[in-house]
């Protein structure tokens, strides 16, 4: 990224003057090659990010995700942690809001849930809270690097795609290694998803879902699951409304049960019956 903002005159990244010094230097082909791209500057980002007692990583998360240069608003639901991760929430809003400094590219609210509730009820809640064009999905555990934004949002910048899914499994992004009978299981599931759903996606189970706002106007009023049926229940119902769906290689760097994974065995068996239930109706 910076050597991006040097070769392209000084300007913010992504800016039209930023893109326009970078097609005098690399050319057209070359700037579509390396991801060059402008992403106007009215756009809005909605960065979804439910929380479960990630006390060790929401700081950091939220780093991360501020320091991607795109104007966007970040929509933290706390799932009802019980790790300290809510007074933390806490004291970062406190934070931001006495900060001396105005971010133009960042603005940051924060739900509460009052009982634990899962991760599809925890997407739901930030889904009505946004109001971005683009609505991307943020894991707070760090497995998922948010400096791929860019990449994943620029088909529906360009207005080939409405939804995007960022993929483990293409291309040569880093990936690390853990599970066998993890991905022995992710690749059952999103093939017996795709039987019914008539795609070709290679990680239907992928936590980068990325939506223009239409898109999650017309299926988040129908989502039901509560937990990790989100993946597939929400799959279905973009697929069933013939959206023009992308997927883009990402980089994977998972953690072990020791350092907080969260999804077993039951959640993978509640998937299959997802994919059942929601094959053919909402």
């Amino acid at each position: 990224m910076i050597g991006s903002t040097v070769i392209g005159g000084g300007h913010a990244p992504y800016s039209a003057a930023w893109y326009e010094s970078l097609k005098q230097t690399l050319g057209v082909a070359g700037c579509r090659q390396l991801g060059f791209y402008e992403i106007p500057a009215d756009l809005l980002l909605s960065v979804v990010i439910p929380i479960y007692n990630e006390q060790e990583t929401i700081r950091d998360v939220i780093e991360r995700v501020s320091s991607v240069p795109i104007r966007k608003e970040l929509i933290l639901v706390d799932d009802c942690s019980s790790d300290g991760s809510r007074e933390i929430l806490k004291e970062i809003l406190k934070e931001w809001e006495q900060r001396d400094d105005e971010d133009p590219n960042n603005s940051i609210s924060v739900a509460y849930h009052d009982e634990n509730r899962g991760k599809g009820a925890a997407l739901r809640t930030g889904f009505e809270r946004a109001t971005g064009d683009i609505i991307i999905i943020q894991d707070a555990d760090l497995e998922y690097d948010p400096s791929e934004y860019p990449r994943l949002l620029q088909y529906i910048v360009e207005d080939k795609a409405d939804v995007v899914y960022g993929s483990r499994f293409l291309g040569d992004q880093p990936h690390r290694v853990l599970y066998f009978w993890h991905f022995l299981g992710n690749k059952f599931l999103t093939t017996l998803s795709n039987c019914f759903t008539n795609l070709n996606l290679t990680d239907m189970e992928t936590c980068y879902k990325v939506f223009k706002r239409e898109v999650i106007q017309s299926v988040a009023p129908t989502l039901r699951q509560n937990r990790f049926g989100f993946e597939p229940e929400v799959t279905a119902k973009i697929a069933r409304r013939d959206y023009r769906i992308y997927e883009m290689s990402i980089s994977y760097f998972g953690r072990t049960y020791d350092q907080g994974k969260k999804i077993d065995w039951r959640d993978g068996f509640k998937a299959l019956w997802c994919i059942l239930r929601y094959a053919y109706a909402d």
